[in-house]
């Protein structure tokens, strides 16, 4: 039997179990399955099986290299196939533990689950009222008891955000608490979201809509990420940046933590002079920063290795070529309340290479001071 899973996750944990709970009520049939990783200083991962009358089993899972985010990739599958052998469940929900992110679930579900699962959905729970608290916590998982693993340096903020930003659907749970601007920020977040209130019919056909890993995936990653568009309502503006001239390193390395405090949420790609083949993924929430090499730009590569792109990275970067610097670009997106939109394109302006350092040429440009060097290579 194909068995429909549906990966339902976020760290507003109150508002996961209501979406859960619904789902079991409202498609008959249903088993959840949840791994509680709070047991994973004892060296156990603990699972729970139930559905809408109760629990049905519960047992434990070692853990995988110290790891309690392993130990539940390893127990996941097995348990998730039992069903589908079983015959008699219509919907698997995966109820992830607070911290632990629906990608990496959605992808070990489909990489193993082979004929016998179907993953159908993946959404992400939500209190309208907590976003922007948990967007702006700059707290490490680990400081509030949520890490998965030892090595675990996430925090709370950029934890939240990958977990929002990822699913097509988000279930809003009722919150008296909940105004105007939080819905707006909500919204400006993830535009291309489905905003399904966790009360409505809606939600158990989010959960049979369908879901493709690879296409995810490709919304997510920086080259061909789908970043918003500019907006405005509530008070809350997300405000896009485009230039088509690399940054100084030196002058932006230490607009930094400015560029980082001034809105509650950054993300997309840079061009750095000294580092001018390199495409650059920024990523901030929080109060915190981080930067990575995303691999070349296309117009740094020779024609053959285009051939080796994936589709959608050719067909974002053209939409997007210039003539001469190809893809090479800037394109930051800031959203927040109370964004000061005109100082925050100031101090980026001020950022970038003069006409003179630009005129320069490829080889002044590398010369300049790799002021990056120290946060690429821990980053990598």
């Amino acid at each position: 039997m194909n068995l429909p899973v549906v990966i339902v996750g976020g760290l507003h944990s109150d508002a996961r179990k209501e979406v859960v709970d619904r789902l079991l009520r409202s498609v008959p049939g249903s088993v959840a399955l949840h791994h509680d990783l709070a047991t994973a200083p004892a060296g156990t991962v603990r699972r729970l099986v139930r559905d809408a009358s109760g629990e049905l089993s519960r047992g434990e899972a070692p853990l995988v290299n110290d790891c309690a985010c392993c130990a539940l990739r390893e127990d996941l599958v097995p348990e998730l196939e039992r069903l589908a052998a079983d015959g008699t469940t219509r919907l698997a929900v995966v109820e992830l533990w607070d911290s632990v992110e629906p990608k990496a679930m959605a992808e070990v579900v489909t990489a193993h689950g082979g004929d016998a699962l179907n993953l159908t959905g993946v959404i992400t729970a939500v209190d309208p009222a907590l976003v922007l608290p948990y967007l702006v916590n700059g707290d490490d998982l680990a400081e509030v008891g949520l890490a998965a693993a030892a090595t675990d340096q996430r925090t709370v903020g950029d934890t939240w955000a990958r977990q929002l930003e990822y699913a097509p659907v988000l279930a809003l749970i009722e919150s008296e608490a909940a105004n105007d601007e939080d819905r707006a920020l909500l919204a400006q977040l993830h535009p291309t979201a489905r905003r399904v209130p966790a009360a409505s019919g809606e939600l158990a056909r989010a959960a049979f809509a369908g879901f493709d890993v690879e296409t995810a995936a490709a919304a997510q990653h920086p080259a061909c990420a789908l970043l918003p568009q500019d907006a405005e309502e509530a008070g809350v503006t997300t405000f896009v940046w485009h230039r088509r001239r690399p940054f100084h390193p030196e002058r932006l390395y230490a607009a930094l933590e400015d560029l980082c405090c001034a809105a509650a949420r950054s993300r997309g790609r840079f061009w750095l002079a000294d580092r001018p083949d390199a495409l650059l993924a920024w990523d901030a929430a929080g109060g915190a920063l981080c930067v990575e090499n995303a691999g070349p730009w296309l117009a740094s590569l020779p024609d053959a290795a285009w051939d080796m792109v994936p589709p959608m990275r050719r067909a974002a970067a053209s939409l997007d070529w210039h003539p001469e610097h190809g893809d090479c670009c800037q394109h930051l997106v800031f959203t927040s309340p109370a964004l000061d939109r005109q100082g925050l394109e100031h101090l980026l302006e001020s950022c970038l290479l003069t006409d003179a350092e630009f005129a320069a040429g490829r080889d002044a440009w590398k010369a300049l001071p790799a002021a990056f060097d120290s946060l690429l290579d821990h980053a990598s």
